[in-house]
């Protein structure tokens, strides 16, 4: 295919991703609901009703949870949102959803002698201290506001003439109930007609719910059979064993009692498995909880760049045991990516791969061991510093930026249409992983190029540059020549890129057979659809353009080309999920 053809072609999709398509109903993902109410018995507090002051100060509160052991609560089985989950998990996400982090931070005042401290209790202590003791957080910076200018307009009605305690609550980004209903009704009557007003609002009203109400989420009777809902404990008899441990838990809670405490949630660790014990999960209860405590994903992120640190000081210095280091810690960043994505897969009840987080470690897994094979085959180590880098930046981006889909959820009823789905997203997604090793080795290749060619470049630069690619390459770099060099580079991100090409057209052509089985069509121009085209078209151009080229400056327009194209493929993963609007909305 002639280039300038390409570049039309390029130039078509391109004003055909404008087109927005509408999607069908089954497209979006199953509605989340933060709180389960499911009828009038759901919102009755289990462990009686909460009085209307503080049990403790932040103090006692402090030194009352340091001395509790909830343990035995921790893998008990809630119905939650669609599916059945661990207490744990719930008191995970409920933390996050109120507080907009992964635990509450109480703060201690000053005393006489003793300065202002802050305290993180367990997101489990957390959960069942603002069910049982509401009043303790009224006046507490417990409700996060992402939107800065309605969080100021509560903080202007709250303090009018106090800028330093704007100031102070602000940098929290979280507010108290209290300043919340006190001030809401007037900045909402200021501000309420602007949309990105109601949109804080109602992220608000949502986080306000899950306080209030959060003790209807503890569905934690299991039914009669898998078919039916899981129950509160209010719905069994009053002396039931379950119901009267968590009438105690309550009332030795509000005593601040840690002894007694203890002693009831021991009961409600033994009664509740016993409740229809055949519905009732096992094992899997015990993986969702080593998959909470491991951290699996954030953990291998670190290990994969101390990984990549060591290998690249290894190319520098061509020490082996750097070598032997940064393999040994490369595998067992895989390892520990792998257990995070196996496990998830496990609790999941599906293949983890249908949302923005869950694709991120699933591209990243994929790429990682690609790289780590390739390297083993090629044995050079180049491949093994781009796995790693791949690695580290993909998961250090899932884990670290807030993005969607966290939680362990149910699958849109689109994804559920065809067995086609796995292969196309898997395909698709080693595909972006391919790409983004291309990249790494290709930002190697343009570092040893342009080390060699600024004017009037340091000798020893050149030299030193040179050292290090024949290093990664596991070359000899005395008989190692800078055009062989290049040479060995280039071959490197073209066995890289080669794989991009073919992988990304195969999940292409997949997808549009996923597609014709889900929605009836193969192709109808969503921007999803046609971003991943133009994705695959700069790929194309590296091939066609390396027929008329030779020598450094085909090698140099792949690399760019290479570069370009993890640009692209940023936007068609990234872009397009988050800002156009499409069939795959899931995605």
């Amino acid at each position: 295919m002639n280039p300038i053809r390409v570049l039309t072609l390029l130039a078509l999709t391109l004003c055909a991703s404008l087109a927005s398509a509408q999607a069908p109903d089954g497209n979006a993902h199953p509605e989340s609901h933060l709180v389960n109410v499911t009828d009038e018995s759901a919102l009755l507090i289990p462990f009686a009703l909460p009085s209307n002051t503080p049990a403790g100060t932040p103090a006692q509160k402090k030194a009352f949870a340091q001395t509790l052991d909830l343990d035995p609560l921790r893998n008990l089985a809630v119905g939650h949102n669609g599916r059945v989950k661990i207490l744990d998990t719930l008191a995970r996400e409920s933390v996050r959803s109120i507080t907009g982090r992964k635990d509450y931070i109480d703060i201690i005042p000053a005393t006489e002698g003793e300065e202002a401290d802050t305290y993180k209790p367990d997101p489990l202590f957390t959960l069942l201290d603002t069910i049982i003791d509401p009043a303790y957080y009224t006046d507490k910076p417990l409700l996060y506001i992402e939107y800065l200018p309605l969080r100021r307009s509560l903080l202007e009605h709250a303090f009018p003439e106090d800028k330093l305690a704007q100031q102070i609550w602000n940098k929290r980004t979280r507010l108290s109930p209290e300043i919340i209903e006190s001030h809401a009704r007037a900045v909402f009557a200021e501000h309420g007609g602007e949309p990105p007003f109601r949109r804080g609002f109602n992220q608000l009203d949502n986080k306000q719910q899950l306080f209030l109400y959060g003790a209807s989420n503890l569905l934690l009777v299991a039914p009669e059979s898998k078919d039916k809902p899981w129950l509160p404990l209010t719905s069994l008899e009053s002396n039931h064993p379950a119901r009267e441990a968590a009438l105690e838990l309550g009332s030795a809670w509000r005593a601040l009692d840690a002894a007694r405490v203890n002693a009831a949630v021991a009961a409600l660790g033994d009664v509740l498995p016993t409740i229809h014990p055949d519905v009732y999960p096992g094992s899997r209860r015990d993986l969702e909880l080593t998959y909470n405590r491991s951290n699996a994903f954030a953990w291998g992120a670190w290990v994969y760049l101390l990984s990549l640190v060591l290998l690249v000081l290894a190319f520098g210095s061509g020490r082996k045991w750097l070598v032997i280091g940064g393999i040994a810690t490369l595998i067992l960043a895989i390892s520990l990516h792998a257990f995070g994505f196996t496990a998830r897969c496990i609790i999941a009840e599906r293949f983890a791969i249908q949302n923005q987080f869950e694709s991120m470690t699933g591209i990243s897994l994929f790429a990682a061991v690609i790289g780590l094979g390739i390297m083993v085959w090629r044995r050079q180590w180049l491949f093994g510093a781009a796995a790693a880098g791949t690695g580290f930046l993909i998961l250090t981006g899932a884990t670290q930026m807030g993005i969607p889909g966290v939680n362990i959820e149910r699958e849109a009823a689109i994804l559920n249409t065809s067995v086609l789905l796995k292969y196309h997203v898997t395909t698709v997604l080693t595909s972006y992983g391919l790409i983004t090793l291309g990249m790494i080795i290709s930002l190697f290749y343009l570092g040893t190029f342009y080390a060699g060619r600024v004017k009037n470049a340091d000798p020893q630069l050149a030299s030193e540059a040179g050292a290090v690619a024949a290093s990664a390459l596991g070359d000899d770099e005395s008989t190692t020549t800078r055009a062989r060099l290049l040479g060995d580079l280039d071959r490197a991100q073209m066995v890289v890129l080669q794989l991009a090409f073919w992988t990304l057209g195969v999940g292409t052509l997949l997808g549009a057979w996923w597609a014709d089985h889900s929605w009836g069509r193969w192709w109808a121009f969503d921007p999803k659809e046609t971003w991943a085209l133009v994705t695959w078209i700069i790929y194309l151009i590296v091939i066609h353009a390396r027929f008329g080229m030779g020598g450094e400056k085909r090698a140099l327009v792949t690399a760019w080309l290479s570069v370009l194209g993890f640009i692209v493929m940023l936007w068609t993963y990234f872009g397009v999920n988050l800002l156009l609007p499409g069939l795959h909305a899931y995605a």
